[in-house]
């Protein structure tokens, strides 16, 4: 049976954390074993009242309390690697300034020339979004706004916008991304609202688990009704299987880009995963 694999990449996430392995030696690593990617996610802190339960159901991770910011260790593993891409799994847009975050984004961007991806997604806990002031009632529209605020600080040498919850008249802003017009940008969501979504502001679909039945013609009408070919977005599976009949089954589906996720622990434990994940993505290239 052949396999519509020519176009697979296959990337690596983690929690990256100040008790597992480090960022630069972890993307080294990634780098070496030939996936194409290296992605981390972000929660600036988590909240001590633990009111909005983890959507994982039980007690929440210890990770996720212990991660380093994902720009600063971006940044770290740009200067140790040539050729993975390096994306935000998901960047919480809502909590962060956005022309702040257009700097960010672009320096990483410029630093690793021109290999980073731009993971979006609203989140989840409540608290955490409401210490830095975001409204959980319109982390959306809020999203939405920010996106495009900084998509026109990386187009335009005299950048303004002026939304309902981001205003600001022109201003300078340097330096600009080396992709033009920014990174990609892909959002990490499965709600019945992420296909306009994507059609509107986002370059890819980052799904956890799959497509789901009928997506695919969702996603497809959303692009179309936007004058856009569904051709044109990247379809990017999170939590990618490890394991080959599954894996080649999201291939199949249309997934040109599988990351899989690696719990943060320390080097002798993450290296051999990756040792296993590399052979498996071989594998999955080969049909």
């Amino acid at each position: 049976m052949a396999f519509a694999n020519e176009r697979a990449r296959f990337g690596i996430t983690m929690f990256p954390t100040d008790y597992s392995i480090q960022p630069v030696e972890l993307a080294r690593a990634v780098e070496e074993r030939g996936f194409d990617s290296l992605f981390f996610p972000e929660h600036t802190h988590i909240p001590t009242s633990r009111k909005t339960p983890f959507p994982g159901g039980g007690e929440l991770p210890k990770h996720y309390s212990h991660t380093h910011d994902p720009f600063v260790a971006f940044g770290a593993c740009a200067a140790v690697t040539k050729r993975i891409r390096l994306g935000t799994g998901i960047c919480l847009v809502v909590q962060r300034d956005p022309i702040v975050l257009a700097k960010e984004i672009a320096s990483v961007d410029r630093l690793s020339n021109g290999r980073f991806v731009l993971g979006i997604g609203a989140g989840w806990n409540r608290e955490e979004m409401e210490h830095h002031g975001a409204p959980y009632a319109q982390r959306w529209a809020v999203l939405r706004e920010k996106i495009l605020a900084m998509k026109a600080i990386w187009s335009n040498d005299a950048a303004e916008f002026h939304g309902k919850h981001v205003n600001f008249d022109p201003i300078w802003s340097y330096p600009k991304p080396v992709q033009d017009g920014g990174p990609p940008i892909w959002i990490g969501a499965n709600t019945k609202w992420v296909f306009d979504r994507v059609a509107e502001y986002a370059d890819g679909w980052m799904p956890i688990g799959g497509l789901g039945t009928g997506n695919m013609e969702r996603l497809k009408a959303a692009c179309e009704a936007r004058g856009r070919k569904v051709s044109d977005i990247t379809l990017a599976l999170f939590a990618a299987p490890p394991a080959i009949d599954p894996l080649r089954g999201r291939i199949e589906q249309g997934f040109d880009e599988l990351i899989f996720n690696v719990d943060s622990e320390s080097p002798d434990q993450v290296l051999p995963k990756l040792d296993k994940l590399a052979k498996l993505a071989e594998t999955a290239r080969k049909g």
